[in-house]
C-alpha cells in the first residue's frame, strides 16, 4: 500500500493515534467524537444526539456509538431534576478516557488531566465544551428522537443523592430457608410429564404446569405403577379431535384412572409353637400349642376319660365300643 498524506495548515482537528486506532470504538463513534472536538465553543450548546443528527447518523447508529463511547470512558452523563420537575441531561465528552470522578470534576469546572498524565484530575482544561457543561434538556437517551424532553424520571440512573449515614449496628440478615428437595417419586413424575411432548404435541406442558401435576402422578408410582405403565396410561387413546388443554386432560386422567391402593398381604397364622393358656379346669396354666389345641395334653386326656368313663365305674372296651357304635357316647 502506498500512502500519500499532506498535513493541513488550517481548519483541522488534532486526534491521538490511540483514539484513531481504538479497537473498541466503531467508525461512527470516532467520527462523532472528532466532529465535536473540532467545533467552536459557541456550537457546544447542543446535545450529543443533535450533533449525531447533523452528521446524518440514524437513531440506532447513534445509540450504538454512544454506548461504545460510554463504555470506553469518553462520555459521561448525569440526570438532574430541575425545580420545575423537569429532567435535564449533563454530558461530558472527552478525547481521553476519564473516570467517573474525573468527569465529575470537569463537570464542576475543575481542570482535567492531560493525555499521558497519571490518573486523577489535573493538568489542562477539558478539550470539549465550556468548563461547565450546559443543561441539555432536549435530549432523552432512551428515546430514538433528538429534540424531545420527557417530564418523567429517567430509568437509566437515579438522581445522585448523598448517601444516608450508616447505622452503627448492622442488623443480621434474615436466614432464608433452603428449598426442600422433592421426593424421588415427585421428581421422576415431573420428568415424565415434561417428556410427554415427545409422544404427542397435544401434551406439551410448561415447567410450572408439570410441577403442579407431579404430586398426582407420583401417587401412581407409590401404588406400584411403573414409569412405562404410567406413560401408557397418559398417552394412549387420545381424543380424535385433539386435546384442548394438556393440563386439564392429564389432571383428569391422573385422578379418574388412579389405581386402587394394593391390599396388604394376609399374615399367616403361626403353625403352632406358641405358648397359650390352657382352657382346662383347675389352676391357670399354659402349654405349647402344636396345632389348634385349646387344652394341654393332661387336660385333654382327663376330659376324654371323664367323657368315656360311666358313673358306676370303668367298663370294658367292648362295652364302650358298642356304645360308641350306637351313638350313646362320643
Amino acid at each position: 500500500m502506498l500512502r500519500h498524506a499532506i498535513a493541513p495548515v488550517r481548519s483541522f482537528t488534532k486526534a491521538s493515534n490511540e483514539l484513531v486506532r481504538h479497537a473498541h470504538l466503531n467508525s461512527d463513534a470516532k467520527i462523532l467524537l472528532l466532529h465535536v472536538q473540532g467545533l467552536p465553543e459557541s456550537a457546544c450548546d447542543k446535545s450529543l444526539g443533535e450533533h449525531a443528527a447533523d452528521l446524518g447518523l440514524r437513531p440506532r447508529e447513534y445509540q450504538r456509538a454512544k454506548k461504545l463511547l460510554t463504555a470506553g470512558g469518553f462520555l459521561h452523563e448525569w440526570k438532574v431534576q430541575k425545580r420545575d420537575g423537569r429532567w435535564s441531561t449533563h454530558q461530558v465528552l472527552s478525547n481521553i478516557t476519564l473516570t467517573r470522578e474525573e468527569a465529575s470534576a470537569v463537570r464542576s469546572g475543575a481542570p482535567a488531566r492531560k493525555a499521558g498524565d497519571p490518573e486523577g484530575p489535573g493538568g489542562a482544561n477539558p478539550t470539549v465544551g465550556p468548563p461547565t457543561s450546559p443543561e441539555l434538556g432536549r435530549s432523552n437517551p432512551k428515546d430514538e428522537d433528538w429534540g424531545k424532553t420527557s417530564s418523567h424520571p429517567p430509568t437509566e440512573e437515579p438522581v445522585e443523592e448523598p448517601a444516608a449515614e450508616a447505622s452503627a449496628v448492622e442488623e443480621p440478615a434474615a436466614e432464608v430457608p433452603a428449598a426442600e428437595a422433592p421426593a424421588p417419586e415427585v421428581a421422576t413424575a415431573e420428568r415424565l410429564l415434561l417428556s410427554l411432548r415427545h409422544q404427542s404435541r397435544d401434551l406439551l406442558l410448561g415447567v410450572r404446569e408439570a410441577r403442579g401435576l407431579a404430586e398426582a402422578a407420583a401417587e401412581w408410582l407409590r401404588r406400584g405403577v411403573s414409569v412405562a405403565e404410567l406413560r401408557h396410561a397418559l398417552t394412549s387413546h387420545l381424543p380424535v379431535d385433539g386435546v384442548r388443554s394438556a393440563v386439564g386432560f392429564l389432571r383428569h386422567r391422573l385422578t379418574v384412572k388412579l389405581p386402587e391402593r394394593p391390599s396388604a398381604p394376609a399374615v399367616a397364622a403361626p403353625a403352632g409353637g406358641g405358648i397359650v393358656i390352657c382352657e382346662g379346669p383347675g389352676k391357670e396354666h399354659t402349654f405349647r400349642q402344636v396345632a389348634d389345641e385349646t387344652r394341654c395334653g393332661p387336660c385333654r386326656r382327663e376330659r376324654a376319660r371323664t367323657r368315656t368313663e360311666p358313673v358306676g365305674g370303668p367298663v370294658s372296651w367292648r362295652d364302650h365300643f358298642d356304645k360308641v357304635a350306637r351313638g350313646l357316647v362320643t
